[in-house]
């Protein structure tokens, strides 16, 4: 969950969410380097062999600024391509639910069950109980065990949208006319929140996600009671 003044991520709650974090503080030590090696530069222009203007060309400033690059180039795009390739894998899920955006609400169909599919529309102000959050509660939760691959299938039914919750590291278009597909697994049993990431219209900032994460027993007491 986030905080005021906050200035990172939210705490990781799935393995992907885990390598996000690790390649966001592996690429900002590059970054600081970068930076660093920049002001250094700036400071020492004044007189160096860098920037004498009776110097036309330097073949080892060339050397050092084609090369350099390239290295950093690969010290980044290496980790990432691996996330991306970790994100796209969805092996053997265990549940299967399809996210629908509408204007401006969500709806949840369990795939693997027969006849448990609900809507999910943002709590009001005046019926949030203690401790809920405004504009982040929902009036029907989406619930998955923990610990068990969770593939979801998302789209649209009028306009963009974008299903994402942070802390479990997904984020995908919802299109109209077409069925995305991601995955996620949830660590720890929890309540994790997410907002549409897509602007879908006037009252876009008004259709929460909640995914509420519990052991498998509880789900399955879930599951039953929704279907009854």
């Amino acid at each position: 969950m986030a905080y005021p003044t906050q200035l990172g991520f939210q705490d990781a709650a799935s393995p992907v969410m885990e390598e996000l974090l690790h390649f966001h503080d592996h690429v900002l030590m590059i970054v600081f380097l970068i930076s660093t090696l920049v002001l250094y530069i700036m400071a020492a222009m004044v007189s160096t062999k860098l920037t004498s203007k009776f110097l036309l060309d330097s073949q080892e400033v060339e050397i050092i600024w084609t090369i350099l690059p390239a290295v950093i180039l690969i010290l980044i795009a290496l980790p990432s391509l691996r996330i991306l390739y970790l994100m796209d894998e969805i092996d053997n899920p265990h549940l299967t639910v399809k996210a629908l955006g509408h204007q401006w609400y969500w709806s949840y169909e369990y795939t693997d069950y027969q006849d448990l599919e609900f809507d999910s529309y943002m709590t009001p102000t005046q019926d949030l109980l203690p401790g809920q959050f405004r504009l982040l509660e929902t009036d029907h939760r989406m619930v998955v065990p923990v610990a068990s691959p969770v593939r979801m299938l998302i789209t649209a039914e009028d306009v963009l949208h974008s299903w994402a919750v942070p802390s479990l590291g997904v984020k995908m278009d919802a299109v109209p006319g077409r069925l995305n597909q991601t995955a996620f697994i949830a660590l720890r049993p929890g309540v994790f929140y997410g907002q549409c990431s897509e602007i879908c219209g006037a009252n876009h900032s008004f259709m929460p996600i909640v995914v509420e994460a519990v052991p498998l027993k509880h789900f399955e007491d879930w599951s039953t009671m929704m279907i009854d």
